[in-house]
């Protein structure tokens, strides 16, 4: 009787052993899986960003060469 209980038992850890490595599997492609998705927001957000940056300074540049011009004596 005691042979066919370490079957048993043994077929339970090794279930047990097999479930932890799969969930501890999906816990690391779900970790790599968020760090692309982040990775493929970031990037254009960086682009939008920068281009906005971009932007706001040629406006700031040209609403301070349209007020030197008015204000610079004319010839």
């Amino acid at each position: 009787m005691s042979n066919g209980s370490n079957i048993d038992l043994n077929g339970a850890i090794n279930t047990l052993t097999e479930t932890l490595g799969k969930l501890f599997q999906l816990q690391v492609d779900l970790a790599n899986n968020s760090l692309k998705a982040l990775s493929n927001v970031a990037e254009p957000l960086a682009k939008t960003a920068t281009d906005l940056i971009g932007n706001l300074a040629s406006a700031a540049t040209q609403v301070l060469q349209s007020v030197s011009a008015a204000i610079a004596p004319k010839k």
